[in-house]
């Protein structure tokens, strides 16, 4: 089966707007000011694709989204998409399906777009199956609830090949794909797009900048696009790689700040695929970063959800990073302190549950990490 030039039927923008990281005031609720204007300047460079989840920051995602684009822009001139969770917080069967008639209610809609069984992996697609969700998602397709119907996905190839044989009808998928990820043994990006292109299934890409890490990589790897080009953000290399592969519908920037949006539509918004100098060019720089240990964490937050201790292990995670991608020990401290003092807990307080290493996507040593946090940086 092959790809085609138009999917699904329709022109898709290659730049998608993540709703999973979006800035919020000092009080925790969302900066719906600047979020609205990161919406318009979105909107305005002719990009229409917005992806929430029914779990992101609690339902305020589906709520901000509302109030910043559902509310503003006619149905017709955006496309949504948001997703059902089977295992955060375990829900019943009856309670997972619920949650459509929820997300819809919160964004205000009468249809979606685009609807995903959220984030399948080994350790929860069994949930997927006991509870019914793949021929319940199908139905809603079937009564024109939904228009188009898939899932996220992170696990491996062999998963994959079985549920895209067993799901022919699927009219798309949702992949983590970065420069970072196409090798990368937890990950399996490579395998998994070329599953995905076996079967002729489209594909939307998530943690395209891995959560943040390739907007600002390590020094060794900024070298390489700093002598390619000066003058392009680090983002714009990353988001521009996953973009020029084949099969991709649109590429999801989690973007946080006007800033952001601003340097990604100046790039997206007249997608120019990377020429064969700048493929070489991050091939480089991915030698690069396969020299510098790191924390892979993409901070996606589903680790925290169900920690009884309530340690904010990406925040942790991220100012670890400081030491070990750029030899910074004495930011990485201080910014471990305030993030321990924030929480009101340390590293060192993990009692080694694993409740976090069963929902992490990266599937992280993450008690080991902790470990290694607090003999470091407490």
């Amino acid at each position: 089966m092959a790809y085609t030039d138009n999917y699904l039927g329709h022109d898709t923008p290659k730049l998608g707007f993540g709703m999973m990281r979006l800035p919020k005031l000092e009080d925790g609720s969302m900066d719906m000011e600047q979020i609205c204007q990161m919406v318009d300047v979105f909107m305005g460079a002719g990009l229409t694709y917005f992806d929430t989840a029914y779990v992101y920051d609690g339902g305020d995602s589906e709520i901000a989204t509302r109030k910043a684009l559902v509310e503003r822009y006619p149905r017709d001139s955006f496309t949504v998409t948001t997703k059902a969770n089977a295992w955060l917080g375990n829900p019943t069967a009856e309670q997972t399906k619920d949650q459509l008639r929820i997300s819809m209610e919160r964004l205000g809609v009468d249809y979606l777009d685009y609807y995903l069984l959220h984030a399948i992996q080994d350790n929860n697609q069994q949930m997927y199956d006991d509870f019914g969700l793949w021929d319940w998602i199908r139905g809603l397709k079937e009564q024109g609830i939904i228009r188009r119907w898939g899932f996220s996905f992170h696990a491996g190839p062999e998963r994959l090949e079985r549920l895209l044989t067993e799901y022919p009808d699927i009219d798309f998928i949702q992949l983590q794909v970065n420069y970072a990820d196409m090798e990368e043994p937890s990950v399996q990006a490579r395998a998994n797009y070329e599953v995905a292109a076996a079967h002729g299934v489209p594909f939307t890409v998530m943690e395209p900048v891995k959560g943040g890490t390739l907007a600002n990589p390590p020094r060794v790897v900024r070298e390489v696009f700093d002598a390619a080009n000066p003058d392009a953000s680090y983002a714009s290399w990353a988001i521009r790689y996953v973009a020029s592969m084949q099969g991709v519908l649109t590429v999801l920037s989690g973007m946080s700040t006007l800033e952001q949006v601003k340097d990604n539509v100046s790039y997206m918004s007249d997608f120019k695929p990377l020429t064969a100098d700048e493929q070489a060019v991050v091939a480089r720089a991915q030698e690069a970063l396969a020299s510098v240990h790191q924390y892979k964490c993409t901070a996606c937050h589903y680790c925290t959800e169900g920690c009884p201790m309530g340690i904010p292990i990406p925040d942790f995670f991220a100012a670890m990073n400081r030491k070990l991608i750029f030899e910074d020990e004495a930011d990485a401290k201080r910014r471990y302190t305030r993030e321990a003092e924030k929480a009101g807990v340390n590293a060192s307080d993990c009692i080694g549950c694993g409740q976090c290493e069963g929902a992490c996507p990266q599937r992280l040593p993450i008690i080991e990490y902790l470990a290694e946090i607090a003999d470091e940086l407490e």
